[in-house]
């Protein structure tokens, strides 16, 4: 057909017989090229059917034989990102940040949602999460912030310029979450080739607890060995390492994100109606415990701990915005004193606190969700999300080592107070508690590094014990020499915020 086109408008002085001639070739060509379409092996089945000018469209990448290439993916990746997930492409789509949010958490979710025993990663699930997760942190890299540096000229003069490098928390925190990555899926490695539990298959599934759709755990009829039950305490407690570390994280972005308007515009104009009368005077009552005030509310269910969740933090912002206005007959006005409301804020403090140690599997509060839904700082999105997700990971590995024990504890017909000695007796990790946490939270220094959050200082205790004995190479004398550097970031409160408006990026720490 192309022939013919061709020949036709070159040659205008042919006879009508050459014409003919060239529609019955032409013809022929069209019935050929359709009988191959038409073939088993031919394109017929995922080819595109040809243009009017001879040219065959573009196969989309689903109709392609074999799965996707990686720029594939990438290519479909981050055009859902630039189109802000709507793929109509007129503009209605979510900002970058929620776009980035939601493409880590859904990552996530397809990587880890089926994962539901103590065993590893299958190799090529592995793969594709650090592969994908790696191209979505990309984005940090270039993420600057201007920091003064000194340059010398040729003719020896010293001046001082502004210069771009990667922003400060972004910095610090991308690196570490990496790392709690790779140990976590470590931990989940080290359960290949476990014999001395299983899992039921297919129908065998029974259980009847909150847990219904998790498969049921066996163990033998004598229970695990003392080294496999000593093995899974110490698993347990490496894992809940990293989900402190991700709580950190995760607490601190959050703070740092401002509150949206829309949120504060919600609220009502006195902490007391937030609380609810028997709460209020728990609170403002001049002997206040916040340990007895937990045991003495109702936290049976989970939605009971978020709905106290979020009418304390609701609270919290209340008292802060009426420290900050000075205006009496404002709406946010206030007739007790700011010692008072200073003092009720850090009463409503410690009991959140105090409820993320106990519960730290609830789920996010209405304050959390506000900020991530209208937060626009990409930065802080992808640490909020990355974060969270490693914290869900690590929470659910727990959960399974739990489910380990407590079918080890059925087996072995323990008792509570038995299964409570047996773990002091192993010398497992205790639960938290709170009245010594609290004491611990007003004995902690104002500023924590995440290397002394995370004990990983203990390195340089041993280059010291190296130091002593003498055996101390070259590197490790340079690495007790040379001072790590303090990056804990500054923390910003909420009246802050509101009387800063947005900081800049050199502001921020």
């Amino acid at each position: 057909m192309v022939r013919f086109l061709r020949r036709h408008s070159l040659d205008k002085s042919n006879s009508h017989t050459h014409l003919r001639k060239e529609e019955e070739e032409s013809n022929s060509c069209i019935e050929s090229d359709t009988a191959e379409m038409q073939e088993p092996g031919g394109n017929g089945g995922g080819g595109a059917p040809p243009l009017p000018n001879g040219r065959t469209a573009p196969r989309s990448r689903l109709a392609r034989d074999g799965p996707p290439s990686d720029l594939d993916v990438m290519k479909e990746r981050f055009a859902k990102l630039l189109l802000g997930e709507d793929m109509s492409g007129t503009g209605k789509g979510v900002p970058s940040a929620l776009a980035l949010s939601n493409a880590i958490t859904n990552l996530a979710a397809s990587v880890f949602g089926e994962h539901r025993k103590l065993e590893p990663m299958a190799p090529d699930t592995k793969e594709r999460w650090k592969k994908e997760v790696g191209w979505l942190l990309s984005v940090t890299d270039h993420i600057v912030e201007f920091v003064p540096t000194r340059q010398t000229a040729e003719n020896g003069t010293t001046m001082e310029i502004m210069s771009t490098a990667q922003r400060r928390d972004l910095q610090m925190n991308i690196p570490a979450l990496r790392k709690l990555d790779a140990m976590l899926i470590g931990y989940m490695d080290n359960f290949v080739d476990q014999t001395e539990f299983w899992y039921e298959k297919g129908g065998d599934n029974k259980r009847d607890d909150d847990k219904w759709w998790m498969p049921t755990v066996k163990v033998p009829a004598e229970g695990l060995s003392d080294v496999t039950r000593k093995w899974l305490q110490y698993q347990k407690e490496c894992v809940n390492q990293v989900l402190k570390a991700a709580m950190a994280i995760n607490a601190q972005v959050l703070v740092e994100m401002e509150i949206p308007e829309i949120y504060i515009e919600s609220l009502p104009k006195k902490g007391k109606t937030s609380l609810g009368d028997a709460i209020y005077r728990s609170i403002t009552d001049e002997e206040f415990d916040p340990i007895e005030f937990l045991e003495g509310v109702d936290l049976s269910t989970e939605h009971k701990v978020l709905d106290l969740k979020n009418r304390i933090e609701a609270s919290t912002i209340i008292w802060k915005r009426k420290m900050q206005t000075k205006d009496a007959k404002s709406s946010w006005g206030s007739i007790i004193s700011f010692e008072k409301r200073e003092q009720f804020e850090e009463r409503a403090e410690t009991i959140l606190h105090l409820l993320k140690l106990q519960f730290p599997g609830a789920p996010q509060s209405q304050l959390d969700i506000s900020k991530i839904q209208y937060n626009r700082d990409v930065g802080y999105a992808l640490l909020e999300s990355y974060s969270r997700v490693l914290e869900s990971l690590a929470y659910s590995v727990i959960s399974r080592i739990e489910d380990v024990l407590g079918a080890d504890a059925a087996a072995t017909n323990l008792t509570a107070s038995e299964a409570a000695r047996r773990q002091l007796e192993m010398n497992a990790p205790r639960k938290l508690d709170a009245r010594e946490e609290l004491e611990k939270l007003n004995e902690a220094p104002a500023s924590m590094t995440l290397y002394d959050f995370m004990g990983w200082h203990f390195d340089q205790d041993e280059l010291m014990r190296k130091k002593e004995e003498g055996t101390l190479d070259e590197a490790g004398e340079a690495m007790l020499l040379k001072k790590a550097p303090s990056l804990a970031p500054k923390k910003f409160s909420y009246v802050d915020s509101l009387a800063g408006g947005v900081r800049s990026p050199s502001a921020r720490h």
